[in-house]
């Protein structure tokens, strides 16, 4: 899977993550999509991917794989923190 067709879930208005996950199935034509998230966006990663394949490309696109794992960095205070991650790879039926 080409590295452009990865979405970084973050703290934008959630339908700019909606859409560009419908722009990569549509303008691209993508034959896949990963959805990327950590912390507390992970929720949020998961309801773009379902708004996405539910409402917007309902019967045309698929949860393939679900990932999920955990980082660990340092943060600014020089604590280890570690942080879930979860990755999110839709695909055409």
């Amino acid at each position: 899977m080409a590295e452009d067709n990865s979405i970084f879930v973050g703290g934008k208005p959630f339908m700019n993550y909606v859409t560009a996950v419908v722009m990569q199935f549509t303008t691209k034509n993508a034959d896949e999509v990963l959805i990327k998230a950590r912390g507390k966006f992970i929720s949020r990663a998961v309801d773009v991917a379902e708004v996405a394949a539910k409402r917007f490309l309902d019967g045309q696109i698929e949860p393939k794989e679900i990932r999920v794992d955990s980082e660990e960095f340092q943060n600014k205070e020089g604590k280890q923190v570690r942080v879930s991650t979860i990755e999110i790879i839709l695909g055409r039926k």
